[in-house]
């Protein structure tokens, strides 16, 4: 396969994710902030831009944190080259670029999809309007996904593309809960109050975990649980650590296609030394903000390695 193309189906996937987890962070703080008083909701909105790293370019174009500016700047605003209409046209510039490596379905529920978002997003999203926007934005993913599950070869395409998937899952659930710890609690004095259950409910809505936690803890929401269920349970399949056992599949699959381990194969060994015997105490004895900024520091390595071994840019 062409470099150029691989890279094409990696950036397909990692857009078409990063937009699905831009909108389930969105529908959390909109959940959130209809709750809370306007200093507790405007503490929601600046905590969205901080995770999404986008406060250099808000606060240039926004004096305030207001929801209805907040989500029309993360979802189609100009002034913010990475917003969620650019994000899903780059999904489908991708899917073009690697047409003939995608099946017929998965072009098809792309194209379909980007029409209808970029519908929705052509005028600004009122307060009636954006859960539909978010909700077309989550069934995008679900359906670009499961077209491609059903109909694709499991050949090196597939295994590029789910890569692509894997890192940007990674990358947003570790941001999502590193931001917990500094932005969404006012002060520490907060923790263990009413607010800091609130805001760890909001971080298991962010990741879609809400339910299957509850589930499996009896509805008991305590920092403990959460951070070993998002970070080590690697049943839930947007845990760091199921991320990283499939990435770890992907890139196994990978070089016994090329019949050459690469870089991106050493740096996942060296990460999985590090992780794999880790409990959640040790995290916390550790520190979870270092935790977190050593895994968002491997991710993006093994990301660049996967680029350079596949020669993405030849």
């Amino acid at each position: 396969m062409l470099g150029r193309t691989a890279n094409s189906l990696f950036w397909m996937f990692r857009y078409l994710e990063r937009a699905e987890n831009t909108a389930r962070l969105l529908e959390a703080a909109l959940r959130m902030a209809l709750t809370r008083d306007l200093v507790t909701a405007e503490a929601e909105w600046r905590s969205v831009i901080a995770t999404l790293g986008l406060q250099g370019a808000y606060e240039a174009a926004h004096d305030g944190y207001d929801g209805l500016q907040v989500w029309n700047f993360v979802l189609r605003g100009p002034s913010n080259p990475g917003n969620v209409r650019e994000m899903f046209g780059a999904v489908r510039s991708n899917a073009r670029q690697a047409r003939i490596n995608i099946s017929s379905d998965v072009w098809e529920a792309v194209n379909a999809n980007w029409m209808a978002i970029d519908k929705l997003l052509a005028r600004p999203a009122g307060q009636t309007a954006v859960g539909e926007v978010l909700g077309a934005i989550r069934r995008a993913g679900t359906q670009v996904h499961g077209a491609f599950e059903g109909s694709i070869l499991r050949d090196e395409g597939y295994h590029f593309a789910r890569a692509g998937t894997f890192i940007e899952r990674a990358d947003s659930t570790a941001r999502i809960l590193d931001m917990k710890y500094f932005l969404l609690l006012p002060s520490l004095s907060y923790v263990g109050s009413s607010l800091d259950t609130g805001q760890w409910e909001q971080v298991l809505r962010s990741v879609a975990g809400a339910r299957v936690y509850s589930w499996l803890n009896a509805g008991q929401i305590e920092a403990r649980g959460i951070v070993e269920f998002v970070v080590l349970d690697d049943r839930f399949p947007r845990s760091l650590a199921f991320c990283r056992n499939a990435l770890r599949d992907c890139l196994g699959a990978l070089a016994r296609n090329h019949g050459v381990e690469g870089r991106a194969a050493l740096l996942m060994r060296d990460a999985d030394t590090r992780m794999s015997y880790m409990t959640v105490d040790q995290i916390f004895e550790a520190g979870l903000h270092e935790f977190l900024v050593d895994f968002l520091a491997s991710n993006a390595a093994i990301a660049q390695a996967i680029a350079e071994d596949y020669r993405f840019h030849a």
